[in-house]
């Protein structure tokens, strides 16, 4: 078995960067965009005290966490990931699952990048044990991070280890509470660039790439192939100016399609016409000589398609004679639609923004109008590949604020919006045409033979009760006073409408599970994928090798090479793409499928490696960065020969290093108390470990492929995560959920939570620093000005030192007399606290505030002053 390799430079990379690492850190973007809601001041509410809200919920965390996990919301989501991730085989196959790609990436923060495909296929195709490699060169974190989530471990069959899979699944569901966060993101980032003077030309305005991403976009522009000068002309064109540029420009590209474009169609419909007249005389004429014809009226016939074919052929042009000749006019004819159809998107565009003919923006009023903005709004959540929250409470206030405009039932099904969203609210099947929903509508239920009653089958009970929401007449109109429905009713349909909203979404999900995926999952030998035609173009077309034409038995001998070895077949081909190919698979040189036994999976070891080493180095020296690469190249080189549990336990210097990696004291914890939660059963809730507080003791021992005897056992086939990464990552769900909730009610409460979960990764001042939710509560605990955030960050951070010893945050007391210390100021900053003993803090006056002198005065008292 090939020894794992640890570089020094790789491992110690880990030392001044946080490792995301126990379900108690998410990327620093995501972070920074999370927590910065929470730290809005709640003023002047009347509350519980902050301490009181943030007690309850850590005096028995466990619980508070149970209670998320049993939300419908966090179960649907996060077994659909479940379910699914592990049939992906390849890169391409999960770059191409929209859902289970665009859920990775929101994961880990990187939502923003989740268009650029190919230069995430970069980084997931990294070695992440080579220094040299793509997201080990890349300076943000965040992708190195996702690259260890999806390295592949080439050892197994699968695209991903089974360590990656509950990573992933933790890191989505980190972010899930707020699963349509980034698209709000991008509307409140544009209204904002386009209002109060941000954007003061054109030019910056089409030079910003992250507007454009959002509004080209919405007028049918593309944001990375346009034409620079086209655009800008017709954005500072006057509209009411019938010589504008944008103005001449649509009705150019009009008299285009109503003149040489009307004349195309015409010689294509004459064209069409002749040949179908053709195809007539042939069909007659074979006629002529069936038994029984009748002939006279056969000829009759042919010779009046003869006559229609002769006339049609004279009106044509002799250039427009051939089909290849008419294939050239269809061309002509799509770009005079598409030259159309770009004039009038530029026009809608340009009326939107106001921009004056000298590309400035507005001296006074808004570049763009408030009822513009919402239209964006609405257009860019409907265009989503996937209807989100936000998208469906917009479906849901049009429908509220329309239902009971319309007097028929025509009329209200001939809305396309209103009969979408009726067929979701009421779970009729999607395709229903308007005939039969007008017919349901339409019944009366009180008449046995109704359509309604009588019809629908299994879909019966749905028929019923959209006719039930309704209140038309069997004619479709309404009695005299009557309204399309009650307000109960329009509750009722708006309830099940959020209920059901994303049903199809994961139905169609569901669907995606490809004939490839399932042989994959089943196959034990490579002639197994080489004999199914299906599986081999989806696995060719994976690597672009679709087209090569490589015959049966060369692929064999390419899938059953060792990479490894510079004079293999594959390696001899000097095609890269082979070489991905292998990558992908398992297959031995027997052409038997393999997968490696390790009590650890490579990509474990890797990511407690790199835990390890953060440890140790985090407050330490250089020495000391150096002999904790040192000990992780040990734990490495001797998790390979680990055959039992008992080879394992017996290493102290192993289990030390696992222990310290996990962020656990080995001093606390006893040989025999070890072995006891490592054969605890991890699927029984009642289990000594599950019965444990510390959720780090389960996520420790699932990283193990130990058996109920304490044998190390070969990693169930097909399966991208380990069980380690599963409960690592739910426990990151269910915390970072939780925050959330809380956060709702009293942002405080949100914050100290969230410096809680985080305070264990926290290793230096400049980590506050950088994390704004992480310095609001330091500030707010130790009432630094808020005047001292324009100092020098060296100046800051000496500051914080003065007031804050980062390594008091690892000791369970200090933090939570600092949180204790944070709750009481927060409220007295924010006027939230209704405690005579606190108010005293704060003035009297109405606009109460305790002075800057003071402020700057308290800052100056060491901690616990």
């Amino acid at each position: 078995m090939r020894r794992l390799a640890f570089s020094a430079k790789s491992l110690a990379q880990a030392a001044p960067v946080m490792v995301k690492r126990h379900g108690r850190s998410m990327p620093a973007r995501a972070l920074q965009r999370a927590p910065r809601a929470a730290a809005v001041k709640a003023t002047g509410r009347q509350m519980a005290s902050t301490y009181l809200d943030y007690n309850l919920v850590v005096r028995d965390m466990k619980e508070s966490i149970n209670r998320v996990s049993q939300q419908k919301m966090v179960e649907r989501d996060t077994q659909y990931y479940k379910d699914n991730i592990g049939k992906v085989t390849t890169v391409d196959a999960f770059l191409d699952d929209y859902r289970l790609y665009s859920y990775a990436m929101k994961a880990h923060g990187l939502e923003d990048m989740t268009y650029a495909k190919a230069f995430m296929r970069k980084v997931l195709e990294s070695d992440l044990n080579d220094d040299a490699s793509y997201a080990n060169k890349l300076s943000d974190d965040r992708y190195r991070n996702f690259a260890m989530a999806f390295s592949f471990d080439k050892s197994t069959t699968v695209a991903q280890t089974g360590a990656q899979e509950d990573a992933l699944i933790g890191l989505y569901n980190a972010n899930i509470a707020n699963a349509d966060s980034v698209m709000n993101t991008e509307v409140n980032y544009f209204n904002a660039m386009t209002a109060g003077g941000n954007i003061q030309t054109v030019d910056q305005f089409l030079q910003n790439e992250r507007l454009r991403d959002y509004a080209f976009p919405l007028f049918g522009l593309k944001p990375d192939n346009f034409d620079f000068t086209q655009v800008r002309q017709a954005l500072t064109s006057d509209i009411g100016d019938p010589a504008s540029y944008v103005n001449t420009l649509q009705q150019s590209a009009a008299d285009a399609l109503s003149g040489r474009g009307a004349e195309i169609q015409a010689t294509i419909s004459k064209f069409d016409e002749r040949s179908r007249a053709s195809a007539q005389i042939k069909t007659l004429t074979n006629s002529l000589f069936q038994p029984g014809a009748d002939q006279a009226a056969i000829q009759a016939q042919v010779s009046e398609q003869e006559a229609i074919f002769n006339a049609l052929d004279a009106q044509l042009p002799p250039e427009s004679q051939t089909a290849a000749a008419v294939s050239v006019l269809q061309s002509e004819y799509a770009q005079l639609d598409y030259d159309g159809t770009l004039a009038t998107n530029l026009k809608a565009m340009a009326t939107a923004f106001k921009f004056n003919p000298d590309g400035t923006a507005p001296a006074t009023g808004p570049l763009i109008g408030d009822s513009d903005k919402a239209s964006m709004r609405e257009l860019y959540f409907a265009s989503a590949p996937r209807l989100t929250g936000t998208g469906a409470l917009i479906n849901k206030d049009y429908f509220e604020a329309h239902v009971n405009d319309f007097t028929t039932a025509t009329d209200l099904l001939a809305d396309s919006r209103m009969r979408s969203y009726i067929i979701t609210a009421y779970g009729i099947p999607r395709g229903t045409g308007s005939g039969v929903l007008n017919a349901i509508i339409t019944s009366d239920l009180d008449d046995p033979t109704s359509y309604a009653n009588t019809t629908g089958a299994e879909n019966n009970a749905a028929y019923k009760a959209l006719a039930a929401g309704f209140n038309f007449k069997p004619d479709g109109t309404l009695a005299a006073g009557e309204v399309p429905q009650t307000a109960e009713q329009t509750r009722s349909a708006s309830a099940n409408y959020m209920n059901r909203y994303n049903d199809a979404a994961d139905a169609s999900d569901a669907s995606l599970i490809s004939a490839y995926k399932a042989l994959i999952g089943s196959a034990t030998t490579v002639d197994a994928l080489l004999n199914n035609p299906k599986g081999l173009q989806v696995a060719l077309s994976a690597f672009g090798l679709e087209n090569e034409g490589k015959s049966v038995r060369e692929l064999r001998r390419i899938l059953t090479s060792d990479v490894n070895d510079p004079k293999s077949y594959v390696n001899t081909l000097k095609d890269d793409r082979y070489v991905k190919l292998v990558n992908a698979f398992n297959f031995k040189a027997d052409g038997k499928i393999g997968a490696p036994k390790l009590a650890q999976s490579q990509s474990e070891i890797l990511q407690i490696s790199k835990a390890y080493v953060l440890a140790k180095s985090q407050f330490g020296t250089e020495k000391d960065k150096t002999d904790a690469t040192a000990e992780a190249k040990y734990y490495a080189a001797q998790m390979e020969k680990v055959q039992t549990l008992d080879d394992l336990l017996k290493d102290t210097r192993m289990t030390n290093f696992m222990l310290v990696a996990t962020g656990i004291d080995p001093k606390t914890v006893k040989k025999d108390e070890l072995k006891k939660i490592f054969t605890s059963d991890l699927s029984d809730p009642k289990s000594y470990i599950n019965t444990q507080a510390d959720s780090r003791y389960r996520e420790l021992v699932a990283s193990f492929n130990f058996d109920a005897t304490g044998k190390t056992v070969r990693p169930q086939e097909n399966q991208i995560q380990t069980r380690r990464g599963l409960l690592e990552t739910q426990d990151l769900y269910y915390n970072q959920t939780l925050e959330e909730q809380k956060g709702e009610d009293n942002a405080g409460v949100r914050l100290a939570l969230y410096f809680r979960r985080m305070a264990p990764e926290i290793g230096s001042s400049f980590d506050i620093l950088a994390d704004n939710a992480l310095m609001q509560v330091v500030r707010t605990a130790f009432s630094i000005p808020e005047e001292m955030s324009s100092a020098d960050v060296d100046v800051q951070s000496e500051y914080i030192k003065r007031v804050l010893d980062v390594k008091d945050l690892r000791d369970p007391e200090k933090l939570e007399k600092l949180m204790k210390r944070f709750t009481a100021l927060y409220d007295v900053e924010n006027n939230t606290v209704t405690s005579p003993a606190l108010s005293v803090l704060s003035s009297s006056g109405s606009s109460a505030g305790i002075s800057g002198d003071s402020l700057l005065a308290i800052a100056q008292l060491r901690r616990g002053g």
